[in-house]
């Protein structure tokens, strides 16, 4: 019935809010005059969904007074029980290790953030009678429980009651997450939601152990990055100081541990060089060589979303870099050789094959810069070399000795072909792309055992598909549903 009542609410919102004929309120004022006794038995994920829906009724209301009472008085509840819980730990705080408690807070927190994500914006609102607040909750259980880890080890973080403030911290970063991505005010969100985060949230995952460390708060920043923007580059350093170094050495140990931290991690990587990226060259260039570093292994990592995630970010770094000349050519100096061996070995590499559409991208933009001359600076010691040797003289010899000793079995003929092609900058990507899929299909490393190369020919099968279905689809009621989401897909 809950559920019922939600998905009402979503077609017909705009509908409550307004006097009917024959009413003498509108719906939603007498909805939350008996919103107790509707409440009382209801299971409190129903009383989840049905706040939800009473808050996609509210949003509708146009006048911003009366959108505010509304909202007061379909949170009082659960604002009543907060207060009743801060006023019990204001007079002795262990109150909220209580395992009632917590779990009473746990609801608290999931009921606003469905009100929130219903209601948008609006929200301020309500989110400022209890932000500081908590905020200081998150804060007491980062120490109670940094407090176990230390005294009993880390198999502690395994305890119920543990596990239960973890799952508040959860619900709090989620509600600011909910509220920022709904935010329209970009401005108040940086100096009085993001402004107050860095301690209690970055400080606390810095200092906590891995075991301890919430990927939530990865995925909470990367959001904020997303939706602020250029408002974050200040705060950048301060957020690369608190999880940079201490998601890193949780995550290059191997490539299986702590797998949601290594997926937020890189997406967050993804959101600052997206939307700060001259804040990357702010600071240190050991920190700057991390990012890199942390880049080549994402798109060297075996799980698929993990290396097309590198890729992806790689590609718009590099895109980043021709932008700005003031500090490209210390970056070509500094990483561009290194990054070119890099891809040329995932380009080779049998296990990273569906990367094969990034990998022609990101090399044609690579090789046509050198051949262009946008790279100024020498890419190699002029010290031990001709006065008139150039990039691309060099880094033709470069590929070519890279290439022969990686591929011993390949002729040497075969060999310089292929660098000559990749050279060419009269190919367009599509020539380009089949120039370095003959060569791979010709290593025995890259097709041995009969591997399909299938992989190599995605983007043509997917473009063959949706030809075919694109000629269906003129014939009004020949696709089916299944087929229709298909090629959307695609």
């Amino acid at each position: 019935a809950c559920d019922t009542f939600l998905k009402i609410s979503q077609k017909c919102k705009g509908q409550f809010v307004l006097q009917q004929q024959g009413e003498t309120n509108p719906f939603i004022v007498d909805l939350l005059k008996n919103l107790p006794s509707i409440v009382s038995d209801l299971q409190p994920h129903q009383i989840q969904t049905f706040y939800e829906a009473c808050g996609h009724m509210i949003r509708e209301q146009t006048n911003q007074l009366k959108r505010e009472e509304l909202l007061a008085q379909l949170m009082e509840p659960p604002n009543a029980s907060w207060r009743a819980i801060m006023n019990n730990a204001n007079a002795d705080v262990t109150t909220l290790q209580k395992q009632e408690t917590i779990k009473e807070i746990g609801k608290i927190l999931r009921t606003n953030v469905r009100v929130c994500s219903a209601i948008g914006h609006p929200f301020v609102s309500q989110l400022g009678k209890f932000y500081l607040d908590m905020l200081n909750v998150y804060k007491t259980y980062s120490e109670y429980i940094s407090h176990a880890v230390k005294t009993e080890g880390e198999i502690v973080t395994q305890h119920a009651n543990i596990r239960a403030m973890r799952a508040v911290k959860v619900e709090t970063l989620k509600l600011i997450e909910v509220f920022i991505s709904k935010s329209e005010d970009p401005q108040m969100v940086a100096n009085k939601i993001v402004s107050m985060l860095y301690d209690p949230v970055l400080g606390d995952y810095q200092r906590s152990v891995p075991a301890a460390r919430n990927p939530e708060v990865l995925k909470l920043f990367a959001a904020i990055v997303n939706r602020l923007r250029g408002e974050m580059a200040p705060g950048l350093p301060r957020i690369f100081d608190a999880v940079f170094e201490s998601t890193l050495s949780m995550i290059t140990t191997n490539f299986t541990d702590y797998p949601e931290h290594r997926l937020y991690f890189f997406k967050l990587l993804k959101a600052v060089n997206m939307y700060c990226f001259q804040a990357l060259f702010s600071i240190p260039s050991e920190a700057q060589k991390k990012v890199i570093d942390s880049i080549v292994w994402a798109f060297k990592h075996t799980e698929r979303n993990i290396s097309e995630t590198g890729l992806d970010i790689l590609e718009k770094l590099l895109s980043n870099v021709q932008a700005n000349p003031g500090f490209a050519q210390g970056f070509y100096a500094s990483y561009y050789l290194s990054l070119l061996q890099d891809v040329l070995y995932v380009l080779t590499d049998r296990l990273h094959k569906s990367g094969f559409k990034m990998h022609c991208t990101i090399l044609k933009h690579m090789f046509t810069i050198v051949e262009t001359n946008q790279i100024q600076t020498p890419l190699f010691d002029v010290s031990k070399f001709p006065q008139n040797t150039t990039n691309s003289v060099f880094l033709r010899d470069y590929v070519s000795n890279m290439m022969g000793n990686a591929f011993p079995n390949v002729g040497k003929s075969v060999v310089q072909e292929f660098v000559v092609g990749l050279f060419d900058t009269s190919k367009d990507l599509i020539a380009f792309k089949t120039h370095l899929r003959d060569f791979l299909i010709r290593l025995k490393e890259y097709s041995a055992d009969g591997d399909d190369n299938s992989k190599l020919y995605t983007e043509e099968k997917e473009a063959e598909i949706k030809s075919k279905m694109m000629a269906r689809a003129q014939v009004p009621g020949l696709l089916t549903q299944q087929e229709q989401d298909e090629m959307a897909d695609l």
